[in-house]
């Protein structure tokens, strides 16, 4: 069978809707959804820069955490955004293959920063003892460069390889940003959907043995917490685990449920909600499953904002008694 195995020019992303009213709605609440990840990671970021007693490795991975969350929501949601407000579904070819490359380089990046916050834990609570050793600064930096790294890898090799192979099924992709998946549906090239198909398999065994070492990490911690004699002692280390422990389970049983479904419950609508749940509402509620349970994290952005609401007042006071000045010196004395 020949087929026409040109690469087109665009793609014709998913759209939500047809209804201009629905269309709008889609486009404000994504606003209220990347507003809310923006200001919330960059508080995360600001409080881990500025508070000296946030400058842990914990504190150091969670700053990284917060800047995969901020490439996520940048990555899908604005061109979702800007297609919902023209009533348009386009998405030029170059501009397709940045963003499949970007979100899986930094979905790769945070599910390997989270492996790494897993062992941070482990070190702290397992063997306090030498978690200066295991996890000092230049450790850290290397752990989180290697993260960085692994995302970069695996976005590079299923990017090039997807967009290497012939399309020749169409130009519509099944989803409101370009997802690897989807892609793949449109080839026409029986050895390069079966080589792609490898990498993904590739991929999930690895996101699997990083959830097993999880897991088996989250074993001997219980364990270890559950043999601290004190109540409050036992409080405070479940306290640094759970937020951890709840971002984990919110990725991973999203996220590779996309990829593993049966095609026999896979429509556009199942589609559209498992990808929201994986790619933009964690981005905006990470920030806040680790200030709730992080009583250190917490002072940091109390005092920040309290320290800046306390400038913003001086700010305005003083401006106002210049102000004042100004307008008595300009009348005329009599």
């Amino acid at each position: 069978i020949l087929c026409n195995s040109s690469s087109p020019t665009e793609f014709l992303l998913l759209a939500v809707t047809d209804r201009r009213e629905l269309q709008l709605l889609h486009f404000w609440l994504f606003l209220a959804i990347s507003l809310a990840a923006l200001l919330a990671n960059g508080l995360i970021l600001s409080a881990v820069a500025c508070d000296h007693h946030l400058h842990t490795p914990m504190g150091f991975f969670l700053l990284n955490l917060s800047l995969t969350d901020l490439g996520c929501i940048c990555t899908t949601v604005p061109k979702a955004m800007h297609n919902s407000l023209q009533n348009t579904t386009t998405i030029s070819y170059m501009g397709c293959a940045a963003q499949a490359f970007l979100l899986v380089f930094f979905l790769g990046a945070e599910y390997s920063l989270l492996t790494i916050m897993c062992y941070d834990r482990y070190a702290a609570i397992c063997k306090p003892l030498h978690y200066g050793t295991l996890l000092g600064s230049r450790a850290c930096v290397h752990m989180a460069a290697a993260a960085w790294a692994t995302g970069f890898l695996i976005a590079l090799l299923h990017t090039a390889n997807t967009f290497s192979l012939p399309l020749c099924q169409g130009n519509a992709l099944g989803q409101f940003f370009c997802e690897i998946p989807h892609i793949l549906k449109l080839s026409c090239s029986h050895s390069g959907y079966l080589r792609e198909t490898g990498l993904i398999v590739v991929s999930v065994c690895l996101v699997f043995c990083c959830f097993i070492f999880i897991v088996f990490s989250y074993v001997q911690i219980f364990r270890a917490v559950l043999r601290i004699p004190s109540e409050q002692g036992r409080h405070k280390a479940f306290s640094t685990c759970l937020p951890h422990l709840a971002v984990v389970s919110l990725f991973v049983s999203t996220g590779p449920f996309s990829d593993l479904k049966p095609p026999s419950i896979s429509s556009p609508s199942l589609d559209l909600v498992v990808a929201v749940l994986y790619s933009v509402l964690p981005p905006a509620l990470n920030p806040l499953i680790y200030s709730l349970r992080n009583q250190e994290l917490k002072d940091a952005l109390r005092k920040m904002m309290t320290g800046c609401f306390s400038r913003a007042t001086t700010c305005l006071f003083s401006s106002t008694q210049h102000s004042l000045c100004i307008t008595l010196l300009a009348q005329p004395a009599f």
